[in-house]
């Protein structure tokens, strides 16, 4: 079972938080502000918030500025993940995933599954990792981005968790970028 260690020191991470939403405004971003309190809650530095339309572009010009930006470790988007015609979340962040991470999809709806049962399967929760800043999208109920925060990002996201965790790997996340350089020189 998981457990954290105390003898290792809690090390901050650098979050951004995105919201896609056609209609949400900042005061009335309850998702957001859920994802945004639990990391500064739990002692990580919220890196930028922002809302975003339901547009793929707009989406990935955000996304991509923050994977580039040494500033921002991890990425979470709450909404846009459902079957309407307007939900394309997924179709803007995974094609800028270098790894997909497939365990997160599925912890997420099983945690999901004992909250709300089979209703769980309109969501299209995804996660994975594009240089070296880890990248989770979320539904964008408030329930949702707790049950992931709670159930999985809060446990993962702390270098104190054993018996592993995403922050102890990130110095490798990019290995395969600084090979690559390696061989063209």
């Amino acid at each position: 079972m998981s457990r954290i260690d105390e003898s290792r020191p809690f090390v901050p991470l650098n979050i951004a938080v995105l919201t896609v939403s056609d209609t949400r405004k900042p005061e009335e971003d309850r998702s957001g502000n859920t994802l945004a309190d639990r990391a500064e809650k739990a002692g990580h530095v919220l890196a930028d918030r922002k809302i975003v339309t339901d547009d793929v572009p707009a989406i990935q010009e955000i996304a991509r500025k923050w994977i580039a930006d040494k500033g921002v470790d991890v990425i979470i988007s709450t909404g846009g993940t459902g079957f309407t015609g307007r939900d394309v979340t997924p179709e803007a962040m995974e094609p800028l995933f270098e790894k997909r991470m497939d365990g997160f999809s599925e912890v997420f709806h099983r945690i999901s599954y004992d909250k709300i049962g089979t209703s769980t399967i309109q969501s299209r929760a995804t996660g994975g990792v594009a240089g070296a800043t880890y990248i989770f999208v979320l539904p964008g109920s408030p329930g949702a981005c707790k049950d992931a925060w709670d159930g999985i990002l809060k446990w993962q996201l702390d270098y104190r968790h054993m018996p592993c965790n995403f922050v102890e790997i990130m110095p490798r996340l990019d290995e395969h970028l600084k090979r690559g350089k390696l061989q063209e020189a």
